[in-house]
């Protein structure tokens, strides 16, 4: 998880990194030289000919991938640039980039998988490596690869200003703002922790099919810490803003903003109560309380789980898994957000996957293997992958439940004793079965239909799949979080985005600290 972000319980417990069949794929030839490129979503250009990873090779490396009888072959290029400035009371004390480089090859043939990386991208570094990724195979040599046809995928996050034309000067200000900001709202704090990181990151997805894709990927992270003291008890607190954006996003408003909630929610649980013990009502807050369908369902989704038999939603589709009304979405189509894509790491172009609707489970989350062995025309475009050190498995992008028709007042009024849940910070999640544990760092008390006392170090324990089924009214505020999520799967990290409308659940077991 990256260092702004401190909400490690999105590493969830994962069942193994998958090695996945792919039954009967064929690149069947075309003839003739590999030709035509497609540049970044809304750019022009090959961004990798400047590294000499043109066309023709990108055609060479992938008949020696196909060298020795595989069925599909896969160059993933990946060019990252990483920014990160830090204050902590007020004085610089971080200030570094970071330069990644580097190429993953996937080789399928049956139901094994081959892969190989290197940080070389020199034509004999990439044949060696689609050399060792062809080793999956042992036959004869495959067809041979497709031409490349043009692929321009939509833009979802272009940038006026691009983080390569920003410098410390402009940068700077934003952290010292956010810093001052937040030692300013209240004189109990006694120590402010600042940052802002930028990255770039350019992608090239090019496959024995004919896919050639290219992408430009911006991310801003924009996150403090704090700690607050009254009368020797301590409290602490953090908070993130990120977002597939640029500079000028992060506007001095939305740095007061962050300062405020980093701030007001630490010094809050000075007045803090231990929570209500046994099974009550809970009202799950919209944006961040998403995390428990993130984690306690969605994960649950993805077909890689499901293809394994491990997830309890195997069986399920078309099934009623939550009541009428309830609309779960992984979409990567909304703009700017953390989770976004133009394509999956796969090449696939993303898309909005409408995965529970009206209570009813329609579809799994999906990446090129599964969606074969599920015999689907296309994945979901959910193939997602860390860096080229890994290949893509299925994964989650934006998920988050849609509004219903109540008002949030009205879904907090129906509850005469229960908690409502609005900040995590950690937790357990078991795949299969769904079961979790979450640490509730800040909430409230509900008492007859009216939020009461601040509430922390409460445990949420039970079963996603439980607890969707009690999900019995939804309001109509929908927010997406802009938190720095993280989700882990299989040793691997990928930016995510949740969120959720204000949703009553009939009944969710609480217990304490030590609960």
């Amino acid at each position: 998880m990256g260092e702004l972000n401190r909400r490690d319980f999105l590493r969830a417990v994962a069942a193994g990194t998958a090695v996945v069949a792919l039954p009967a794929l064929s690149c069947a030839p075309a003839g003739g030289a590999l030709r035509g490129a497609a540049g970044p979503a809304g750019e022009g250009g090959a961004y990798f000919d400047q590294f000499g990873v043109d066309e023709g090779l990108l055609g060479r490396v992938l008949a020696r991938a196909l060298s020795r009888g595989g069925e599909f072959a896969e160059v993933f290029l990946q060019h990252t640039l990483r920014h990160s400035v830090g204050l902590e009371d007020g004085a610089v004390n971080k200030a570094f980039t970071s330069v990644d480089l580097g190429a993953g090859i996937r080789v399928l043939k049956g139901d094994a998988t081959g892969f190989a990386f290197c940080e070389d991208l020199t034509e004999a570094a990439l044949l060696a490596t689609a050399e060792t990724a062809a080793s999956v195979a042992d036959g004869a040599p495959g067809a041979a690869p497709r031409r490349f046809a043009a692929s321009r995928p939509p833009s979802r996050y272009r940038l006026a200003v691009p983080w390569s034309e920003v410098g410390i000067q402009r940068k700077l200000p934003l952290v010292a703002r956010l810093d001052r900001s937040a030692r300013a709202r209240d004189a109990r704090v006694i120590k402010v922790s600042a940052s802002l990181t930028d990255e770039t990151s350019h992608l090239l997805v090019a496959n024995c099919e004919g896919l050639r894709v290219e992408d430009l990927q911006p991310m801003l992270v924009l996150g403090a810490s704090c700690v607050a003291e009254r009368q020797g008890k301590v409290e602490t607190n953090s908070q993130a803003l990120a977002k597939r954006q640029g500079v000028d996003w992060a506007t001095d408003g939305r740095i007061d903003a962050l300062a405020a909630r980093l701030v007001d929610r630490c010094v809050a649980l000075f007045e803090a109560v231990p929570p209500p013990i046994g099974e009550l009502p809970v009202v799950l807050a919209a944006g961040s309380s998403g995390i428990l369908l993130h984690e306690a369902i969605g994960h649950g989704m993805e077909a890689d789980f499901n293809r394994k038999g491990t997830s309890i939603f195997a069986d399920k589709i078309g099934q009623r898994i939550a009541p009428p009304g309830v609309t779960i979405v992984d979409d990567a189509t909304r703009p700017h957000e953390r989770g976004s894509l133009n394509v999956d790491d796969e090449g696939r172009e993303g898309e909005r996957t409408v995965l529970v609707e009206d209570g009813v489970l329609r579809t799994f989350l999906h990446d090129r293997i599964s969606a074969r062995h599920y015999g689907l025309p296309a994945s979901t475009g959910s193939g997602r992958r860390q860096s080229f050190r890994f290949p893509p498995v299925p994964r989650m992008r934006n998920t988050y439940m849609e509004r219903g028709p109540h008002k949030p007042e009205e879904v907090i009024a129906s509850v005469k004793k229960g908690l409502y849940a609005e900040d995590f910070s950690n937790g357990q999640v078991a795949i299969g079965a769904g079961d979790f544990t979450f640490f509730l760092k800040y909430g409230r008390l509900i008492e007859d239909g009216k939020l009461t006392a601040v509430v922390k170090d409460a445990n949420l324990i039970g079963s996603g799949p439980k607890v969707l089924e009690k999900v019995d009214m939804v309001a109509d505020d929908l927010i997406i979080d802009e938190n720095a999520w993280t989700c882990g799967k299989d040793g691997q990290g990928v930016p995510v985005s949740l969120g959720l409308p204000t949703a009553r659940a009939g009944a969710i077991s609480i217990g304490g600290r030590k609960a």
